[in-house]
């Protein structure tokens, strides 16, 4: 059996360095696709770094060392993307550096990684949402509609690749337990929050084989908030 070859956009952050973790693990083959340079915990993965993916040029250029290095690409999770939380009269808008960060890189990686997807017996595309942009809250309406934006483009990728192998899900998470998200808020209670390494299992299994009988899905991943 062939071993499956899973690209990681935005690998080396938080929930990236889970989800590599995790994918080695499995015995999978992982490449890190990500502006930022590597860093030793992800050690083992195939990386290239300095891309950027709101460039479509750079996007398919690293798909395709990809796809040369491993002979193809069965999975491709979308993981790139950012934050703010900003009043809508802010002077200095992040709207469009939202939906730079979290819908262009997708929609760009995407379209790169479809060829080559299309050819696997079983291609995978698994996108992050969020479960803050199914209703958006004070100074979340820049980071939440960027991100809406990419649920749209879960559902309608997913109808279009139907006649193909290829199937297209979206994790919805609620707050994740990362450092930087402690620091923030100090008085929260991590326990009631997702980890990062709960939310790579359910990553990994819509991009394998056995969610084969799920598309066009946005998952929610809340833990017990």
């Amino acid at each position: 059996m062939t071993t499956r070859t899973l690209v990681v956009t935005g690998g080396h952050g938080v929930l990236g360095q889970a989800v590599v973790a995790a994918a080695l693990a499995q015995g999978l083959n992982v490449a890190i696709i990500d502006h930022a340079a590597g860093v030793a915990a992800v050690g083992g993965a195939f990386e290239i770094s300095g891309v950027d993916l709101t460039d479509a040029g750079a996007a398919n250029l690293a798909m395709a060392r990809v796809a040369e290095r491993f002979g193809g690409i069965d999975g491709l999770l979308n993981i790139a993307g950012g934050f703010v939380w900003q009043t809508t009269d802010d002077a200095t808008p992040a709207w469009d550096r939202m939906f730079a960060l979290n819908l262009t890189t997708a929609l760009n990686a995407s379209r790169a990684a479809l060829p080559h997807l299309k050819a696997s017996p079983e291609g995978r595309i698994v996108n992050v949402g969020s479960a803050a942009a199914l209703k958006a809250g004070a100074g979340m309406g820049a980071y939440a509609a960027s991100k809406s934006a990419v649920h749209s483009l879960t559902e309608a990728l997913a109808a279009e690749l139907k006649s193909t192998t290829v199937t297209v899900n979206a994790v919805l998470p609620s707050i994740l337990d990362t450092p930087a998200n402690r620091a923030d808020m100090p008085d929260a209670n991590p326990a009631d929050w997702v980890g990062p390494s709960d939310l790579a299992a359910v990553i990994l299994f819509l991009a394998s084989p056995a969610s084969r009988a799920m598309t066009g899905a946005l998952v929610p991943v809340t833990g017990r908030v």
